[in-house]
């Protein structure tokens, strides 16, 4: 397993490339203050847990109750404008018949006895207002906590696929256990299986806030 310390910086996003890098991790992405504005968005924002979200509890049982929100347009657009990378637009620019480009992001908070269970962010073919859901792209977790220990868990941890045995599990091998270190982004190309451990209670009453989601293309 590939345990990641040598994050890429800020200024070198603008030369990378999500085709030859699938995963990329960026340190210090967001500055203290940037991190406090979204956590004060986040205190106005009307939460929901896990517990209110059947659809999702069924696709991830056991995985504690952990708590999301929408995001407000002023934070939105802020996140936003951050993220117009070449690696992004080139990636999604890189699929045929795009006829939509679409973006879904929230906060997520993760307190102690919090988890998510592996997947790989495929839609699970569920119908949107009568269509098919957009495709998801690039999975993007940005970390906004002012405080995060080694010991209080809540790792993403990325997977390759092996080949599969006939008639077997899903073979999977990790490749990435990473952080979430205070201001630091990650990206990934999906479908790509991963997970996000669970919150020790070493944490106390710490959480895991984040912003995460998907750049997606609708097709024809």
């Amino acid at each position: 397993m590939n345990i990641v310390h040598s994050p890429i910086a800020p200024a070198d996003l603008a030369s990378v490339s999500l085709q030859g890098s699938p995963v990329l991790v960026v340190e210090n992405f967001w500055l203290p203050d940037e991190r406090q504005f979204f956590r004060e968005k986040m205190k106005q924002a009307p939460w929901k847990s896990l517990s209110d979200l059947p659809h999702v509890r069924a696709d991830f049982p056991n995985s504690g109750n952990w708590a999301k929100a929408e995001i407000g347009t002023e934070e939105g657009q802020r996140f936003l404008s951050r993220l117009q990378l070449p690696c992004i637009r080139d990636h999604i620019e890189s699929f045929p018949n795009i006829i939509g480009r679409h973006v879904g992001f929230n906060y997520y908070s993760y307190s102690a006895g919090d988890c998510l269970l592996t997947h790989d962010d495929t839609d699970q073919g569920r119908l949107v207002e009568g269509r098919r859901a957009p495709k998801r792209r690039i999975a993007v977790v940005t970390y906004v906590h002012e405080e995060w220990q080694p010991d209080w868990g809540g790792e993403l941890i990325i997977y390759e696929r092996r080949a599969d045995c006939a008639g077997g599990p899903i073979n999977l091998m990790p490749t990435h256990c990473i952080e979430p270190r205070p201001g630091s982004l990650i990206m990934f190309t999906v479908p790509r299986f991963h997970r996000v451990c669970r919150v020790d209670p070493t944490a106390g009453e710490h959480r895991r806030l984040s912003i995460a989601g998907w750049f997606m293309t609708e097709h024809s």
